[in-house]
């Protein structure tokens, strides 16, 4: 048991680990960054948000791919796998999840309609799930950038 511990905790070890929570971080902070300019508030609630400018979740897959790609070579084989992820990730922020997105914008409206006139739940449907190609492009722009400063971090600290 003891060995299984050991390898859990070289997870926190790695650049691999590191690279996808800082780019996580990063555009979640952009969000709360671009919330708190927009409403001069404080809103930690954007550190968890799904949606929005950049996307956190092609901001972590492209740190993932990249953070691989740079320790195993572009061409192996879990560079690959990764990368594969990483296309999958950020065509679903904005095909599957974008439309669910707007599904549920439209939904919204239809049941403020049916308010008016019927007694319904008031309770709505989350609207931004989704990204544009834009804020998953910038996402990806963020992934790929804050793995190379990791990796050259964790390459500094070997020296």
């Amino acid at each position: 048991m003891d060995q299984l511990h050991t390898n859990v905790m070289d997870m926190f070890r790695v650049s691999y680990f590191w690279s996808c929570f800082c780019a996580w971080m990063l555009a979640q902070g952009i969000k709360m960054f671009h919330g708190f300019r927009r409403t001069r508030r404080v809103d930690f609630g954007y550190l968890v948000s799904t949606g929005g400018m950049p996307s956190a979740h092609s901001a972590m897959a492209a740190a993932l791919m990249t953070s691989v790609g740079l320790h195993t070579g572009f061409g192996s084989p879990i560079f690959a796998i990764s990368l594969a992820f990483a296309t999958i990730v950020m065509l679903d922020a904005s095909t599957v999840r974008r439309a669910a997105g707007m599904q549920a914008r439209l939904l919204n409206q239809i049941v403020d309609e049916l308010l008016k006139e019927h007694r319904l739940s008031d309770k709505k449907l989350v609207e931004l799930l989704g990204h544009t190609r834009l804020e998953v492009f910038l996402g990806m722009l963020v992934g790929i950038f804050t793995a190379m400063l990791v990796v050259a971090i964790e390459l500094r600290l070997q020296m």
